[in-house]
């Protein structure tokens, strides 16, 4: 089987996956080789995804682990088994792989929640807006590298429109509703297409105010993408390096409940369109 140069975060997810059965199973790679009648090589290289892994494997080694949750073993045999040509891959070696990643994770979410503090979620952004914020970029971007992310951010927006659009909740602090980046009219312009989006089906806003105080996901960005089963789960944070990408239990853990406490202090929906409104007619 030839080995994959780039493997996907979803091709490395599945392998982390696999690697994590093995050793709740209590076996090192060798003894699994053993059991699995494969060398310990051919391991080692599928569960850092640099192999491929076929559904009925999948099943086979669930088997042989003796993992006990049927749903789980199904979603990653689902996994596995999929096929095609992501519309990202058409920007890899000109876009970084953590954006590639990104766009993975969001394209297989069953649903999403992005928290933002200072930027307007990307999802939600205008090309007048996310070119701002491109322009900030350090060391600067060349004309042509800004237009390459800022479409390639409007071709994110795919999981909000395709049949069913994919749930997407946003949480979004004040701070990120007052910094103006691309000029008071472009910002109104931002905050109005803001208000248009929340009626959208699948769509749900809230905005966190200034006067709910301290939350617990003020130090940071991140997007919250469920799997088919909670073990699946993914949380991207947001850095300027790029998206850092976490799927540990505890980490899921966590994140869950930072965002959970944080919706908690955030204002519902129709607030939310009501306090953006405000704002931009303030603008």
């Amino acid at each position: 089987m030839p080995s994959r140069k780039a493997p996907t975060a979803r091709q490395r997810r599945l392998g982390a996956e696999l690697r994590k059965m093995r050793e709740h199973a209590g076996l090192t790679p060798t003894q699994a080789s053993e059991l699995l009648s494969t060398d310990r090589t051919s391991i080692s290289n599928t569960e850092s995804g640099r192999f491929g892994v076929s559904g009925e494997r999948v099943r086979a080694w669930a088997s042989h682990y003796k993992c006990p949750d049927a749903v789980y073993v199904d979603a990653l045999i689902a996994m596995a088994e999929e096929r095609g040509r992501g519309w990202w891959e058409d920007s890899r070696g000109t876009l970084s792989t953590g954006a590639l990643d990104l766009a993975e994770i969001e394209n297989h979410a069953t649903c999403l929640m992005a928290l933002q503090v200072v930027y307007i979620p990307g999802l939600l952004q205008t090309e007048e807006y996310a070119r701002a914020v491109f322009g900030q970029s350090v060391p600067k971007l060349s004309p042509l590298d800004v237009q390459r992310r800022v479409s390639y951010r409007m071709q994110r927006k795919r999981v909000m429109e395709r049949t069913p659009p994919t749930p997407c909740t946003f949480l979004v602090h004040e701070a990120a509703l007052r910094m103006i980046f691309p000029g008071s009219d472009g910002q109104r312009r931002q905050l109005e297409r803001m208000v248009e989006t929340s009626d959208q089906e699948g769509v749900s806003i809230h905005v966190i105010p200034f006067e709910a105080g301290a939350f617990p996901g003020a130090n940071g960005s991140l997007t919250f993408a469920a799997g088919p089963v909670p073990q699946l789960d993914t949380v991207a944070l947001d850095t300027a390096h790029g998206s850092v990408l976490l799927d540990a239990q505890s980490h899921l853990e966590n994140y869950r409940c930072i965002l959970s406490r944080t919706l908690e202090k955030s204002l519902a929906p129709r607030k939310s369109r009501d306090f953006i409104s405000r704002i931009a007619k303030e603008l």
